[in-house]
């Protein structure tokens, strides 16, 4: 499963580096070397003139400084350079480097995104000793933004319920998954989702595991559960499809273990 590697140390205060890691953002894609994926040298990254606020620090990856940042005009790449989705990225980028990237391009949109005070409109400045932005005059505080989101991998007997979703990125028959409402809990999110997505009810909720998915800032809490009542009565605003998968179906086809759906599914998939 795609993450941040082990040997990732994350910085609150920015460093000097000649040889720093480079996260370059134009609109959530990432600047690298359009002959070998690599990031920009200290050479590109000086071309691109960037005010000192728009590099901010992300960490230390084997010891070597990590920053990420932002352009607005993509016509900015250096000669040789173009603009990458993260996604696309899966399976050609080095996956130590792309689990920092996918850290590194949710603190360079935060960056962006809070130069001024939501509040009051004045600027900010990064605080002491936390990843967070101060507001210079009314001393507003916001740090980055993480939306958490559950997913449920519903059982029943030896059937599991996967889903069209109609708003995924991809079409592909996955496990049900929903933001959290502000006030609600993990397990009354599921509850709810579940409900409100298949019309089912749930319960003996068991937390499977969790994953940071940066398209934008959601943080991913996986569970599985066990069918309690009800028919399937999709939402089609929702869900386009839902259905149970049991051992004599055709079930979806194996993808890599980039996100923590594909490992959850995958963990009740049957034996060939």
């Amino acid at each position: 499963m795609l993450h941040t590697p082990a040997s990732f140390t994350p910085l609150m205060a920015p460093r000097s580096s000649p040889d720093a890691l480079s996260f370059i953002f134009h609109n959530g894609r990432l600047l690298v070397r359009e002959a070998d994926l690599a990031l920009p040298d200290e050479a590109a990254v000086t071309s691109l003139r960037l005010d000192p606020e728009r590099l901010q620090p992300v960490g230390l990856l084997d010891d070597r400084y990590c920053q990420a940042g932002w352009v607005d005009d993509e016509a900015l790449a250096p000669s040789g350079y173009g603009w990458r989705g993260l996604r696309s990225l899966f399976g050609e980028l080095d996956e130590g480097l792309l689990g920092v990237a996918m850290r590194a391009v949710q603190l360079a949109e935060w960056a962006r995104t809070h130069r001024f005070c939501g509040a009051c409109g004045s600027g900010t400045a990064l605080a002491g000793g936390e990843r967070c932005f101060k507001c210079v005059n009314c001393g507003h505080m916001a740090y980055p933004r993480i939306s958490p989101a559950m997913m449920v991998l519903i059982r029943k007997e030896d059937k599991v319920l996967l889903a069209l979703h109609a708003q995924s990125a991809v079409q592909r028959f996955v496990p049900l998954a929903g933001f959290l409402e502000a006030g609600e809990t993990i397990e009354e999110a599921v509850h709810r989702e579940v409900f409100e997505e298949v019309g089912l009810r749930v319960h003996n909720l068991q937390y499977f595991g969790s994953q940071s998915w940066p398209f934008p800032h959601s943080l991913m809490i996986a569970f599985t559960a066990d069918y309690l009542d009800g028919e399937i009565k999709t939402d089609p605003n929702e869900i386009l499809e839902a259905r149970w998968f049991g051992p004599g179906d055709a079930w979806p086809e194996r993808v890599p273990h980039i996100s923590i759906s594909s490992i959850l599914v995958d963990s009740h998939r049957p034996s060939a």
